[in-house]
């Protein structure tokens, strides 16, 4: 009984510590700097030796300007423990905040000097000179604890503090010097990096660290070089000069593809399908792997299928591939894709469900089963059998509420409901997936839950919404004619309605599946004609500029629309692209 309460005693004095802890913290943010002091003085009291209550301690008197408080609180403590010399750094900084500058650097110099004598504190007085914003000090700690102990290494504190400093060059520098020495620092500071770094390849940043990156190829040659410069390049969406360095990577590791198989999803999501396709060749010409054979035959076969407009090739692609490997487990991922493509592309949703019924009886494990339903329920949209497609995408839901295949369900079962016209139900399931930890999903419920709100409010029949729901449904179901002409009836009969860009928007992507581009380029200038500061204006622009260069051979027209992102939206999410385009018009040397 006497250990039970002893027990409870310290428990509650924990507790009761920590709340004090806790309390004195808030008044410190709330800028009530005396009631902070109050507590962090009877806490440090108590705790000598805790540096979190010390440290606060000392904010708050010197956000008090009580600079004599701390510097009488400095000098106790290091009294007590006299080699603490990192607190010579902060009685400098109190001397620094009341501008008696030689005082400061005084105790500055005091503390870097001190590292000579106790080489194992040259990390917490470099840490100490970079907490108060002193970043030439720090620099100076670590390197000089560096030189005094070879077996240290301080390399990343280094290149953060060049970054704080916006010294970029000599940042990077330290960083690749950190993987030059020992490659596990690759990952870390790929992240550091990568904050730097920018999809625009004239970003200094960009620029010196491909400069750095090429010196080091050619004065000493490691994968680590290539692996970054591949990975600059992705950044940058130049794909074709990170797959020429995936390459040299894999010769020089014959047995790993992985690089360039992920380039190839990477390329494949981006609609960059040449240099995808170029990607799983390599890979099918350099792998007697099944798993990585049947990933590039099924990446190949969806590139075939955006691309070609000849379905009996697709088809006969198809039945080789399971003539020579068989409908099994193996190929589930293909078996699916061929699901997708009788019912959307050749208008057989019936052998379909056929087939992925049968699919449904393979060895497959959860997360496989949750991808078969998935593409079931799918097909019953295209086929306007809404209620069941619904009972699959809840059973997936259910099942795997957690993971990404589960949120893509939710978002379908919004979207199913969106079709059906029942946008309450929509919106609720949408709410619950902002909050997704999938970026996409998050991002694709986002944008249909605005779509709804922002046309609902002044249409209470929902005729409008309704209607453009259906040319949805029409266009998820591959009827591209059909969703053009209800979108038209919307354009006809609710001109001014806040939907009517929407329409335009929308009506415009399906005349360019359709190669009816002179149809897009009026809708998008329709867009830009009703209101230029419209959410959709520089969507409309930047694929007028698009059409203009890719369809229209337009050039003049496309320079125009780039300049006019550049110019008229430089928040625009499509800048980097339309300056990198602009530039590459006017004839001006991109690196």
């Amino acid at each position: 009984m006497r250990k039970i309460l002893i027990i409870f005693i310290c428990c509650f004095s924990l507790q009761t510590k920590a709340q004090e802890a806790s309390l004195a913290f808030l008044y410190f943010r709330n800028g009530e700097y005396e009631k902070a002091v109050s507590i962090y003085k009877i806490l440090h009291e108590k705790n000598p030796l805790n540096t979190s209550y010390f440290n606060q301690l000392v904010d708050s008197y010197q956000q008090l300007e009580n600079f004599e408080e701390v510097k009488k609180l400095i000098n106790k403590q290091l009294n007590k423990v006299p080699n603490q010399y990192h607190l010579l750094v902060d009685l400098g900084y109190n001397y620094q905040l009341q501008h008696q500058q030689d005082s400061a650097t005084f105790f500055y110099k005091e503390a870097i000097n001190t590292i000579e004598k106790s080489k194992n504190q040259g990390y917490l007085i470099g840490r100490t000179f970079q907490k108060n914003h002193l970043l030439d000090y720090a620099l100076l700690a670590f390197k000089k604890a560096m030189e005094l102990n070879p077996n240290v290494n301080y390399n990343l504190q280094i290149a953060a503090i060049y970054g704080e400093k916006a010294d970029i060059e000599n940042m990077l520098k330290t960083y690749l010097n950190l993987i030059e020495t020992n490659i596990n620092y690759l990952p870390s500071a790929k992240t550091y990096i990568g904050r730097y770094i920018t999809d625009d390849s004239e970003n200094e940043a960009n620029n010196f660290l491909r400069k750095l990156l090429i010196q080091k190829m050619q004065n000493n040659p490691q994968n680590s070089w290539n692996e970054l410069l591949s990975w600059l390049y992705m950044q940058q969406k130049e794909y074709s000069k990170a797959f020429i360095q995936e390459k040299a990577l894999q010769k020089r590791n014959l047995s790993s593809l992985k690089g360039i198989i992920e380039l190839g999803k990477i390329t494949f999501e981006d609609t960059y399908y040449e240099v995808s396709k170029n990607c799983f060749n390599y890979v099918l010409e350099n792998t007697d792997n099944l798993e990585e054979k049947l990933i590039s035959k099924l990446y190949l076969l969806q590139i075939s299928i955006n691309t070609e407009a000849d379905i009996s090739n697709i088809e006969l692609q198809f039945q080789q591939l399971f003539k020579d490997y068989g409908k099994n487990k193996n190929t589930l991922g293909i078996q699916l894709l061929y699901a997708e493509f009788l019912a959307f592309n050749k208008n057989e949703p019936e052998k379909a469900i056929s087939l992925l019924k049968e699919a449904q009886k393979l060895p497959v494990n959860e997360f496989e089963k949750g991808n078969i339903k998935t593409k079931l329920a799918d097909i019953l949209v295209f086929s306007n059998k809404f209620n069941t497609a619904l009972i699959y995408y809840t059973q997936v839901q259910n099942d795997l509420k957690n993971h990404a295949i589960g949120q893509t369900a939710r978002f379908k079962i919004a979207q199913t409901s969106y079709f059906k016209g029942d946008f309450d139900w929509a919106q609720s399931q949408l709410r619950v997936l902002k909050k997704s930890t999938s970026q996409l999903i998050a991002n694709d419920a986002l944008d249909l839950n605005l779509l709804i709100t922002d046309n609902v409010v002044k249409d209470s029949l929902k005729i409008a919404l309704k209607k453009y729901a259906l040319a949805d449904l029409l266009a998820f179901q591959n009827k591209n004619q059909q969703a053009i002409d209800t979108l038209q009836v919307i354009l006809n009969n609710f001109k001014g309605h806040s939907i009517e860009d929407e329409a335009l928007f929308k009506q415009a992507k399906l005349f360019e599946k359709l190669n009816e581009f002179v149809n897009a380029e009026n809708n998008y200038l329709k867009i830009i004609t009703i209101n230029k500061e419209d959410i959709l204006a520089d969507d409309a622009v930047y694929y007028l500029a698009e059409l203009y260069l890719n369809k229209l051979n337009a050039i003049e027209k496309a320079k125009e629309y780039y300049q006019k992102i550049i110019f008229e939206y430089p928040s625009s999410i499509y800048l980097v692209d339309a300056r990198k385009k602009y530039r590459k018009l006017r004839g001006d040397e991109i690196n």
